[in-house]
């Protein structure tokens, strides 16, 4: 059966779509500006404090500090609003349908951390092995759209649930593995607020302000707490309540309202942000470095060995069924496509090497690098191999 996709899912579509060209941009602009005469005044000013400091409350961050740990978070209630759509009624709903784009995402993260592991393992960059495993909804969706009509409906909805299903996966690490110092109180206090936004959902409350007021708070509480504050957008989204997610449904309504804010304002700003880098060393300093290695190959080949051989498991033993509109030769582009990093795997990275600048800078360059080489082998597959669709 060929898929046809929804009104909701064109709207994600085409706000990611523009959005990932928009991460583009600026991401070359941002490395532009950090690398002629003005570098170091615009690296500063990502830099530069703000908040508050008064008597018994004290929230003072850098300017990239409060993109990364409170911008960040509307990012990730954005993401778990979409997990929650394709849970209840999109790709992930139906089991038959969802094991394709899982056994990718397994595969696509499995692959690519045991890579990076391979070469760091015993290492100070171990700790590293989650930044390969990651996947950008926006530059993938991006760079898929430029392939027009030779791409079919079932591709874009694998790729979108595989990304969603990979960020998924980068969230429980992230949680996992990347908390560094913990308090109990300040986490006991968070989750204390969401299990009150729980029993809201359940007392059939729709208003969104006390979900949304419940959460800066669960967001406060979690940034103490030592466990990144951006869970607390996760944990948020599924306290809403979706209802029938039809229009009128508090999840739509957010979720619809978010779109663009976040792809034309949080992960811009994102990128600008975390690619302000002075590149005082060269490309095949950076790049040769272990960690670099595991970072290139893991999001190079780890990413697409591991979707495919998952995604030909799933099919053979019949645990999933191939759509009528979707070819190996279209499986194999996604794949490849699935390697852009970029967004989670920074993220990541900064998570990871907080207390490594170096470290972050390589991960940066070997990111950036891998995103490039992923897009355009993607794009070059899905071009030249596959015949138009006709609507």
């Amino acid at each position: 059966m060929i898929k046809k996709l929804t009104t909701l899912y064109n709207e994600f579509f085409k706000s990611e779509k523009s959005g990932g060209f928009l991460l583009m941009a600026c991401t070359a602009i941002s490395l532009l500006l950090a690398n002629v005469w003005i570098g170091n005044s615009y690296v500063e000013f990502w830099q530069m404090k703000l908040g508050w400091v008064t008597e018994g409350f004290t929230l003072r961050l850098s300017l990239e500090h409060w993109i990364n740990d409170g911008l960040m978070a509307v990012f990730f209630l954005l993401i778990g609003l979409e997990i929650e759509r394709e849970l209840y009624t999109g790709e992930l709903s139906d089991w038959h349908n969802a094991m394709l784009p899982i056994a990718a995402a397994i595969g696509g993260m499995m692959i690519p951390g045991l890579i990076h592991f391979a070469f760091n393992a015993g290492t100070a960059a171990q700790k590293g092995f989650g930044i390969p495993m990651a996947t950008d909804i926006a530059f993938a969706l991006g760079i898929l759209s430029l392939a027009g009509n030779k791409v079919s409906a079932s591709l874009k909805i694998f790729l979108t649930a595989l990304a969603i299903i990979d960020d998924l996966g980068a969230i429980l690490i992230i949680a996992v593995f990347y908390t560094h110092e913990l308090n109990i109180s300040a986490l006991f206090l968070s989750l204390g607020i969401f299990i009150v936004l729980l029993i809201l959902n359940r007392l059939k409350i729709h208003r969104l302000w006390p979900y949304l007021a419940g959460g800066l708070l669960m967001w406060y509480f979690m940034l103490k707490s030592g466990v990144h504050a951006t869970l607390s957008g996760v944990l948020l989204a599924f306290a809403i309540p979706f209802g029938d997610g039809k229009e009128k449904s508090p999840s739509y309504r957010l979720q619809h309202a978010l779109h663009k804010p976040v792809a034309f304002l949080i992960l811009p700003l994102f990128a600008l942000a975390n690619t302000a880098m002075i590149l005082d060393v060269s490309l095949a300093e950076a790049l040769t470095q272990r960690n670099s290695l595991g970072i290139l190959l893991g999001l190079l080949i780890g990413k697409p060995i591991g979707i495919l051989l998952f995604c030909f498991i799933a099919i053979k033993s019949r645990i999933s069924l191939m759509p009528e509109d979707l070819s190996w030769r279209m499986i194999s582009g996604g794949a490849v496509l699935a390697g852009i990093g970029f967004t989670m795997s920074i993220f990541i990275s900064l998570l990871a090497f907080y207390d490594s600048p170096e470290f972050v800078k390589y991960s940066k360059m070997s990111i950036l690098t891998a995103s490039v080489l992923a897009g355009m082998c993607g794009y070059l597959i899905l071009q030249t191999g596959n015949k138009k669709i006709v609507e």
